[in-house]
């Protein structure tokens, strides 16, 4: 609670004209919340209808990392003066909105900050986007997600009327395949699972770099994070129709991984490669295993970092180059050597190498899986294969190659896009180090 009161005051510096000091007063912040870091699988902090376990608790910190780096990745917005201020308030809405859905203990609350997050990103992509098509693409992202919510707004209300509760630790009673879906179709749709993905690309390709990040970051953890909280109201009929979802995880996965290698817009593959990782996380949710549910938040919290610090450069040579097509883009190691290296470990992250978090939620989702059913090693090393061969392709195709010639005056990297680089990569590579600490939460 108390850190929602400090985001408020937080408001009136949204009006100062200093990009540093609201980059600044986020990171800052950031710190402070690594202050209350819960080494428990108990709720800590609780006040009102709010707490936090280690699930809700890593998904904060990584809401207010990706935030700040937003404001950092955006400097465009400030030096065009492009509603600068407006901008910071979206971000400053977005993160309190984002705060609420992970430290709920209501199921009603929860529900309602999901449905309100959406709201700020909208407006990011519809306001900040590049292309005119950003309206379609932010009608796309609001009727997805609303037209599956209304079913799960109902099938609360249902329950609570049966239950009279709505706190998480109360809600036990077993559901049936009509709530199984009303209440899980939404967050399918947010993950996004395989067949209802049809928002993500699109989205991401016309959002602003902050729209991107915030999306690949956060949004789609919002689907993993409730499908973990409510997993046990439909253990009964999980355990007979989850197969199904797995299925379609692993073979959309797998599917997503070729459509990857067809792209030659940078931000449209990269969009695609999150619907493959969030697709393995979906399957180890579904599994209903303590492994599975482990690496289901390692995988999160990687992918969010990781994917993210790829919009980045991706934006980074798109404000110089003035195009995300993989064709003009090419040769980037002869203009700007000294991003190619932030490519490189990046993109290396992005394929699970060692010693990325991508790779301890990749073997423990690998685990998860395997124990589940030995089929799913087929798609299973299908889709790691894959993962490799899209972000070689990405790196080799965009770093090598003869340069397009209208390119040949480009500035090289501020210092500023160095530190948004590196705050990525080094959460990311440095917190494998205490990998222990993600198990602790079941």
């Amino acid at each position: 609670m108390k850190f929602l009161f400090s985001l408020l005051f937080l408001i009136p510096f949204c009006f100062i004209y200093n990009f540093w000091l609201m980059t600044n007063m986020f990171f800052i912040l950031s710190f402070l919340f690594l202050l209350n870091f819960s080494f428990d699988y108990l709720y800590l902090n609780i006040s009102y209808m709010l707490g936090m376990d280690l699930l809700g608790y890593v998904l904060i910190l990584l809401s207010f990392w990706v935030c700040a780096l937003m404001l950092l990745a955006s400097e465009k917005i400030y030096k065009m003066n492009n509603y600068y201020y407006l901008f910071n308030l979206m971000v400053l809405l977005l993160l309190m909105s984002l705060i609420l859905v992970f430290c709920s203990m209501n199921l009603f609350i929860f529900y309602l900050f999901f449905e309100i997050s959406l709201i700020p990103t909208l407006i990011l992509i519809m306001g900040w986007g590049y292309q005119p098509e950003r309206i379609e693409a932010g009608m796309y992202l609001l009727f997805y997600t609303l037209l599956v919510s209304l079913p799960m707004m109902i099938s609360i209300f249902y329950y609570y009327n049966f239950n009279h509760t709505m706190m998480l630790m109360f809600m036990n009673k077993q559901m049936n395949l009509l709530m199984y879906f009303c209440m899980n179709l939404v967050f399918f749709v947010k993950m996004p699972m395989f067949f209802v993905h049809l928002w993500l690309p699109k989205a991401h390709v016309e959002a602003p770099v902050s729209g991107s990040m915030i999306l690949a970051g956060i949004m789609l953890k919002l689907g993993g994070y409730g499908l973990i909280r409510l997993m046990s109201l439909f253990l009964i009929v999980g355990l007979k129709i989850n197969y199904i979802f797995i299925m379609f995880s692993l073979i959309g996965g797998f599917i997503v991984s070729l459509i990857c290698i067809r792209q030659s817009d940078m931000k449209s593959l990269i969009a695609y490669s999150s619907v493959a990782h969030m697709g393995m996380v979906l399957a180890g949710i579904m599994t209903l295993n303590i492994w599975g549910f482990w690496g289901s938040l390692v995988m999160m919290l990687a992918h969010g970092l990781c994917s993210s610090g790829l919009f980045c450069l991706a934006n980074i040579t798109y404000e110089r180059l003035h195009s995300r097509s993989l064709y003009l883009n090419k040769g980037l190691l002869n203009i700007m050597p000294n991003l190619s290296f932030w490519w490189f470990m990046l993109c290396s992250s992005n394929m699970a190498a060692p010693p990325s978090l991508n790779l301890l939620g990749e073997i423990i989702l690998i685990n998860s899986l395997i124990s589940f059913s030995s089929l799913s090693m087929i798609f299973l090393s299908l889709l790691s294969f894959f993962s490799a061969v899209y972000s070689l392709f990405l790196f080799s195709y965009s770093q090598h190659g003869s340069f397009y010639s209208g390119s040949f005056s480009v500035y090289q990297g501020m210092l500023r896009e160095y530190m948004l680089l590196f705050l990525h990569w080094f959460p990311l590579n440095v917190l494998i180090l205490k990998g222990e600490l993600w198990i602790l939460w079941l």
